[in-house]
């Protein structure tokens, strides 16, 4: 396979051939061609709090250093995350977005956030992921005993898909056979039209959506509180009494947020091994290294490349002011890749002294709530891949998202070598 780095790409432009004031990596081609390396990295270098005057998004600034990232994550009085966590709508769309607005908690500042997360927190609590622990592994082994051996096949859909959207179905005690549609919503959510998906179609899906949790809502509203997360939203003193929209845009937070992660570092995970045959004969080696591997993973995929915020009041960060009222995107990408904070960063190193140490999950209050189980699901099903197979093969170029928010994969085509 080729390298991880895909800086020289002919259908992108050389970032070090732009003049630095207007280099902008929220471009979907940079993303979509893996060509994103060159342009975080002269960021990191030449101006690491970099203020972009005209983008398909408007102006924004561009964070793009550990240490910066964790600064406005963790001050979240003075960067608020209100009205949204995304770069945003393209310019051509705001007025449409603007009438179609989805509240959901992890776009809210305390005390309301505080409130409406604790509702659903208990569902990944310790007690709660120990018994789903048993569930994944029996359907883990299940959907990888249904692949053919020595046959290409699509790893996104027949295993990264197939085994979050299960458990997506589980959190939510979703009907079973239908949970396809969890994953239809999620992919329509955070399309654009990039995607050939236009704000008129991501309506109409997502009030379809929400037309169908809505049902869930009302059957168990009136049943004794469960352990699927409808339940607890319908029952929540907090949740209970939630405007229809807030509800779609807590449905949308929990389905992106157990969908799109854990899914892209599933197939990442294999795609990093085949690009990194020596930590594969590592791992074959010593399966114990599961366990660290997981984080490298997530680090390495990075599946959610940034986080927004806007500036509450005027602060200095490296010598710039940030005005009260800017957007300020944090770019998660760019500071897992940071060598200041992390050795050999571009490198994927199955044994870190230190893999938790990335900015995957976020920092502060509205640090990803699910990482514990995102963490679980990989580590289950690298432990049942290992008893069955020699080698997940990648056997053709992958097809990556068309986003600059989800960094993660539509196709993976592979080849299964079963154990001698």
């Amino acid at each position: 396979m080729s390298s991880v780095l895909q800086d020289k790409n002919p259908l992108v432009p050389d970032p070090y051939s732009l003049p630095l004031e207007t280099l902008d990596p929220a471009k979907v081609d940079i993303f979509q061609n893996d060509a994103l390396w060159g342009y975080f990295e002269r960021l990191r270098n030449e101006d690491p709090v970099h203020f972009l005057e005209d983008s398909d998004y408007g102006p924004y600034w561009s964070i793009t250093k550990f240490d910066d990232i964790m600064f406005v994550d963790s001050n979240h009085d003075l960067f608020s995350s209100e009205g949204g966590i995304t770069i945003g709508p393209l310019k051509s769309m705001e007025e449409r977005a603007a009438e179609f607005q989805t509240p959901m908690f992890i776009a809210m500042d305390p005390p309301k956030h505080d409130v409406q997360r604790a509702t659903v927190t208990p569902v990944v609590a310790p007690r709660n992921l120990a018994v789903l622990e048993s569930v994944i592994r029996e359907r883990a082994g299940k959907i990888l005993d249904s692949l053919p051996i020595g046959e290409e096949f699509d790893w996104v859909d027949n295993v990264s898909i197939e085994l979050t959207t299960q458990m997506l179905a589980t959190l939510f005690d979703f009907p079973f056979a239908e949970r396809r549609k969890l994953t239809y919503w999620s992919d329509t959510a955070t399309a654009g039209p990039e995607a050939g998906v236009s704000m008129e179609e991501r309506r109409a899906v997502l009030l379809e959506c929400l037309e169908y949790f809505t049902r869930l809502w009302n059957e168990r509203k009136d049943q004794e509180p469960g352990n699927d997360l409808i339940s607890m939203l319908a029952h929540g003193r907090e949740t209970k009494d939630m405007q229809p929209m807030e509800f779609l845009g807590n449905l949308i937070l929990l389905i992106v947020g157990g969908n799109d992660t854990t899914r892209n570092s599933i197939s990442g995970g294999v795609l990093a091994l085949n690009q990194n045959p020596a930590e594969y004969d590592k791992l074959r080696a010593d399966h114990s290294l599961v366990k660290t591997m997981v984080p490298e993973i997530i680090r390495w995929q990075t599946p959610l490349s940034h986080m927004r915020r806007r500036a509450t009041q005027d602060v200095e960060l490296r010598g710039k002011t940030i005005k009260a009222g800017d957007k300020v995107v944090m770019w998660y990408v760019s500071g897992n890749r940071d060598p200041e904070a992390i050795d050999n960063p571009d490198a994927f190193i199955i044994d870190r002294a230190r893999p938790r140490h990335h900015l995957s999950f976020g920092f502060g209050i509205h640090r990803c709530m699910g990482n514990r189980l995102a963490e679980m699901q990989l580590r289950v099903l690298w432990e049942e891949i290992l008893k069955r197979f020699h080698e997940v093969e990648v056997v053709g170029e992958p097809q990556r998202s068309p986003s600059v928010f989800v960094k993660g994969y539509t196709y993976l085509p592979v080849k299964l070598h079963a154990r001698q």
